[in-house]
């Protein structure tokens, strides 16, 4: 295989096996509706010889919103003509573009869906803090339907796709994760599996049976976790099992939960004073408070946050292409080098690689690529722009140019 060369997900054609993967906006406004800063963020890598796009997470529902005031949302038929507007954009240059659609169950905040906080169960996030109200069976059912309608609005907007956020604690990965999900009823946690995938079984099903099995359906999904009680690679193969007996177009493979963040999106060191200064929840203005904070707290904390290492989710992803027939596997995290991205797909790692920080930093990373093999990214994984997904800021490289050029030297 060769990175830029014709590959399917689905029934999707992409002209390279580039995948720009969802990272939150911060570029809509209060009701969720896009901004033009946030369409001109996917047309500029489109512009760019990048083969697919991947969105941010957009919620399905009032209730599922995120923390994050800018979040983007495709819970009404009144945003359509602006997602269409964009999609119509992106497909000028040969470029696809999936909807990631989400509902971020008890990772968000009363004051973020002005009601309760539902769950999976009654577990509270030790990130988000607010203990959550347990779906009953049939506010599940309920969702389900809701994700389906999401599906259909993405349809209309013109993407070629939608991906499930079945990852990083969210809704579908709070049925999944049995260290979350104690339920008791049909979307509990299977005996034989050990993981709860009805509820994302029936979304699937809900949105080929409305709108045909040739709309490609993606899912990410979590490899491992942080908490106490891990998720085991046992657990991690009969999830990729059964996404593989559900023919799905293509399965991302990330890593871990909004609880402990920064083991998802890893980076060079932990940038405490941005955190400090704009976290919602760790945000401190008393200096003295501040200093205390990073003399005693922060050690304890960096015990917790896993180093960068160069394409760290790449071993879960070698395991999944295993166990799938002929289901594409989409690895994401840590990957810098045109020599990593190259290398990964020639010797049939996984089938796409897929980025988002480095394109953010650089939008025409893909051509970069294209005209250099050995090409390494301006990107130094500092996590500014991760850490400022938390706040009101919208999501940008805020390396200085300074910074940029050092690295390039």
């Amino acid at each position: 295989m060769d990175i830029f060369e014709q590959a399917y997900l689905g029934n999707i054609a992409l002209k390279n096996r580039i995948v720009r993967s969802a990272t939150y906006e911060g570029m809509c406004d209060k009701n969720g509706f896009p901004s033009e800063d946030y369409k001109q963020l996917y047309v500029k890598p489109a512009q760019n010889n990048i083969g697919a796009i991947i969105t941010g997470f957009v919620f399905i529902s009032n209730d599922g919103r995120a923390m994050q005031p800018g979040q983007a949302g495709i819970d009404n038929d009144d945003k359509i003509p602006f997602y269409k507007e964009m999609t119509d954009e992106v497909h000028k240059y040969d470029c696809k573009i999936f909807m990631q659609i989400a509902h971020a169950g008890r990772q968000t905040s009363k004051e973020t869906t002005g009601g309760k906080v539902y769950g999976a169960s009654y577990k509270k996030s030790h990130y988000f803090k607010s203990k959550p109200e347990r779906l009953s069976t049939d506010q599940v059912f309920s969702l389900v339907e809701t994700f389906a309608g999401s599906a259909r609005r993405a349809k209309q907007s013109g993407f070629d796709g939608v991906q499930i956020h079945a990852a990083h604690g969210y809704l579908v990965h709070q049925f999944i994760l049995p260290v979350i999900n104690n339920r008791k009823d049909i979307f509990g946690v299977d005996s034989k599996t050990g993981i709860g995938i009805k509820f994302l079984d029936m979304i699937i099903d809900r949105i080929r049976e409305k709108y045909g099995a040739d709309f490609p359906i993606l899912i990410k999904v979590s490899a491992g976790g942080d908490y106490l009680k891990q998720f085991t690679q046992k657990q991690f193969l009969n999830l990729i099992r059964f996404l593989d007996s559900k023919k799905i177009a293509g399965i991302e493979i990330s890593y871990g939960t909004m609880d402990y963040a920064l083991n998802i999106f890893r980076g060079n060191g932990v940038p405490f004073d941005t955190i400090l200064k704009y976290n919602p929840r760790y945000k401190i203005n008393n200096n003295w408070h501040k200093f205390l904070w990073k003399t005693f707290a922060a050690p304890i904390v960096s015990q917790r946050i896993k180093p960068f290492i160069p394409m760290y989710n790449l071993p879960y992803a070698q395991t999944a292409k295993q166990f799938t027939d002929i289901i594409p596997v989409i690895v994401v995290g840590g990957f810098r080098t045109g020599q990593e991205i190259f290398s990964t797909i020639k010797k049939g790692y996984a089938d796409f690689i897929s980025l988002c920080r480095p394109f953010i930093c650089e939008p025409d990373f893909a051509n970069k690529l294209y005209a250099d093999g050995n090409y390494v990214s301006k990107c130094i994984s500092c996590n500014t722009c991760a850490v400022m997904c938390d706040s009101i800021n919208l999501t940008k490289c805020y390396q200085t140019k300074a910074e940029r050029r050092e690295q390039s030297a």
